[in-house]
C-alpha cells in the first residue's frame, strides 16, 4: 500500500489515502518507450511533399546539343543537379501509423501508472461534480495540489461541467478512464483521478491476483 494525496472538493482540504499499487506492477521501460513512440507517430500528419523532376513545370527541350560544346552533357533543365530542378528521393505524403498489440499497450499504460504512483504524482479527488462549470473551484483544486503547471484529470465517466471547468487551463486535460493511454499519462506531470476512475483503470490494465502470486 502507498499513500497518495486525497482532495475533497466539498471541504477544499488535502488529506491522504492508502491505495494498493501492486495491481499496476512495475515500470517496464522498453514497453513504455515503444508505446510513447507509437502514439507520437500517430500525431504526425505526413503531408510533406516535394517535386521530382517529372513534376517540375518547365520545358522539356534539351538545353544544348550533346557534343562539341565543351560543356557537360545536359538533357533537361529539370535535372536535380540544376538549380530549380526536381528533388532526388524527396519525401511524399505517407502515413506514419503503426500498431502495438493490445496487451502490449495495456502493459505500457500499466507501467506508466506504476511510475506515476511510485513518484507520488497521482492524487485522488472526492466530489468532483459541478452543477455548472466552475473554473474558480478548478483553479483552487489545481493550486492546492501543486498541479497547475501540468495535470491530467481522469474521470470514470463523461462530465461536461467538469470538462468545461478545466478546459481553459493550459497544460490541463480531462480524459475518461476508458480512453486513457500511456502517452497521456507520460505527457502530463500530475495525474488527478477519482476513486472510481482509478478502480476502472485497475480493472482494465491491472494485474490479476493469480499473476501477482496471491
Amino acid at each position: 500500500m502507498v499513500e497518495v494525496k486525497n482532495y475533497s472538493v466539498a471541504s477544499g482540504k488535502v488529506g491522504s489515502k492508502q491505495i494498493d499499487e501492486k495491481p499496476f506492477g512495475r515500470v517496464l521501460a522498453r514497453s513504455l518507450k515503444n508505446a510513447v513512440v507509437m502514439y507520437e507517430a500517430h500525431l504526425r500528419q505526413g503531408t510533406v511533399q516535394t517535386k521530382e523532376r517529372g513534376e517540375i513545370a518547365g520545358t522539356t527541350k534539351k538545353p544544348w546539343k550533346q557534343k562539341h560544346t565543351g560543356r557537360a552533357r545536359a538533357g533537361s533543365k529539370k535535372s536535380p543537379l540544376w538549380r530549380g530542378g526536381g528533388t532526388i528521393f524527396g519525401p511524399h505524403p505517407r502515413s506514419y501509423d503503426w500498431r502495438m498489440p493490445r496487451k502490449m499497450r495495456q502493459a505500457a499504460l500499466r507501467a506508466a501508472l506504476a511510475g506515476k504512483i511510485a513518484s507520488g504524482a497521482v492524487s485522488l479527488v472526492e466530489g468532483l461534480t459541478f452543477d455548472t462549470p466552475k473554473a474558480k473551484v478548478a483553479r483552487k483544486l489545481l493550486a492546492d495540489l501543486n498541479a497547475s503547471n501540468s495535470c491530467l484529470v481522469v474521470l470514470h465517466q463523461a462530465d461536461e461541467t467538469v470538462y468545461k471547468s478545466f478546459r481553459n487551463f493550459p497544460r490541463v486535460r480531462v480524459r475518461e478512464a476508458k480512453d486513457l493511454n500511456a502517452y497521456d499519462v507520460c505527457f502530463y506531470r500530475h495525474v488527478l483521478a477519482t476513486a472510481e476512475a482509478l478502480e476502472q483503470l485497475r480493472e482494465r490494465v491491472g494485474l490479476s491476483a493469480e499473476k501477482l502470486g496471491a
